[in-house]
């Protein structure tokens, strides 16, 4: 690719005023392919979220049981992540983001088309599979398609914001979708959307694998997957008949038990799935521990504000979608502001600065009231996603900042795990609060004092891992 990057300067230097690279015209259509299959997927978490009470009224799901249309396609987006990731590694990263899309066009059909609850949850399962195909193949071929440096960082922020980006476009889509066209429009336009994608990628993207070709990791992929599919499951089953059950029990101690095991695995492993030598550098973990945080509690709070906004202060579902619209346009202005952020004053303080912002704009969300809080809802989400943006650029300038370049995939993989898990896990692990309270408001503002505090506790705890690093000669750049 012909990219030309007149003196650019690395957006994570301190005081550095970053010159974004050129990319040629082949580059940008590469970019924009494996861009808009990860906007795809993150349209999917959201574009839903708006029209669950009409899906809820025509299906005959129960307020507890919508949730269920979230986590099916949770449960195996984030389960076989780490599965499907390395698998393209070995047998081609082009040939299974192919895979991916077929699979996840097919069955947001089957979803659109849904005669009862199950054939459509059946469908939304798939597209989770789908999804942990596409995601993971998609920023592979994103590292090795983009040099590291300028060009890389200005990829990845990129595709952070449009991840953010089609979060929130999601619900504007689902809003306007379902008060015109009603609800099964939501699932169709993620179909079409897998068309378009997979009629352009053959044609831009090569073929790439790990050059050595190890064996597959077994038992740390059953380990991982059994791990989490487990915890996912006990966690959303919990959230609508609470952990009495023995099988919310059960699952629950299977999950920590595997995944516990998983560690144990990959730290004898010649070839793992998770390097638990890089989890030990401190940036790459505090980075990916405020990369989890930043994920799960802003996608977790949108579902709770879509269902306060709509069964409590009567909202439609395109008055909703206009609420989430302003954020989205927050989030554009943010993905603008944060790598001048970055430049300033280091991948570091962003990071920890961000994660603050966002649990402290979250945190006025208590001001809520039963019967009005519209306007506080726009204002203070709009803003906590600007911070959120911030927080998601940073992150992965700070996990992979300093790794050697043979083990910058590593890093990567990391980074992309972590934002699928982050928006997999958040919803079912405070959804528990959220449906289990004596009332929604009640638990509307339990979810919403968890995730401020979490937040901003997370933001310190970074904060002071980070500063240890840097006097261990493990610094970021931006210092101390």
């Amino acid at each position: 690719m012909a990219i030309e990057t007149p003196n650019p300067v690395s957006a994570g230097t301190a005081g550095a005023v970053p010159v974004p690279p050129v990319l040629s015209g082949r580059a940008r259509l590469v970019l924009f392919v494996l861009c808009a299959a990860q906007f795809m997927v993150a349209l999917d978490f959201s574009v839903l979220n708006v029209a669950l009470p009409a899906l809820g009224e025509d299906l005959g799901l129960s307020r507890s049981g919508l949730q269920w249309a979230v986590t099916a396609f949770a449960l195996p987006s984030g389960g076989f992540l780490l599965l499907f990731g390395r698998i393209a590694d070995l047998y081609g990263r082009r040939r299974m983001f192919l895979a991916g899309l077929v699979v996840f066009g097919a069955s947001s059909l089957l979803a659109t088309v849904a005669w009862d609850s199950a054939s459509f949850l059946a469908g939304r399962a798939l597209q989770g599979l789908g999804a942990a195909v596409i995601v993971p193949t998609g920023m592979s071929l994103l590292t090795t398609t983009f040099p590291e440096g300028p060009l890389r960082d200005r990829a990845l922020g990129i595709s952070g914001t449009l991840l953010s980006l089609g979060f929130t476009t999601g619900m504007v889509a689902g809003g306007v979708l379902t008060d015109t066209l009603g609800w099964r429009s939501t699932m169709g336009l993620l179909s079409a959307a897998a068309v378009v994608v997979l009629f352009l990628a053959p044609k831009l993207l090569s073929e790439s694998r790990t050059p050595d070709r190890p064996k597959l990791d077994v038992p740390g992929a059953v380990t991982v997957t059994g791990g989490l599919l487990a915890l996912i499951y006990s966690l959303s089953t919990a959230a609508e008949h609470g952990f009495g059950g023995t099988d919310v029990r059960v699952a629950l101690v299977l999950g920590v038990v595997l995944l516990a095991a998983f560690a144990v695995v990959e730290s004898r492993s010649a070839a793992p799935l998770v390097s638990l030598p890089m989890l030990r550098r401190r940036t790459v973990a505090f980075g990916n521990l405020g990369g989890l945080v930043t994920f799960s509690m802003m996608s977790t709070i949108v579902f709770v504000l879509t269902l306060y906004l709509q069964d409590l202060l009567g909202l439609s579902a395109f008055g909703t979608g206009l609420v989430f619209g302003i954020q989205g346009l927050v989030s554009v202005g943010a993905g603008v502001w944060a790598p001048k952020v970055i430049g300033r004053f280091g991948a570091r303080r962003t990071l920890v600065l961000s994660l603050i912002g966002q649990g402290l704009f979250i945190g006025a969300l208590l001001g809520l009231g039963e019967d009005s809080g519209v306007l506080l809802a726009v204002v203070a989400v709009s803003l906590a996603s600007g911070f959120h943006l911030g927080a998601i650029i940073a992150y992965g300038l700070t996990v992979t900042s300093g790794v050697p370049d043979e083990e910058q995939g590593l890093a990567t993989g990391l980074v992309t795990t972590t934002q699928q898990v982050g928006i997999t896990v958040g919803i079912p692990l405070l959804g528990v609060l959220a449906t289990t309270q004596g009332s929604l408001f009640d638990g509307v503002r339990l979810v919403v004092t968890a995730a401020a505090v979490i937040l901003v506790a997370t933001g310190l705890v970074v904060g002071v891992g980070l500063r240890r690093s840097a006097g261990r000669g493990q610094g970021l750049p931006g210092g101390s």
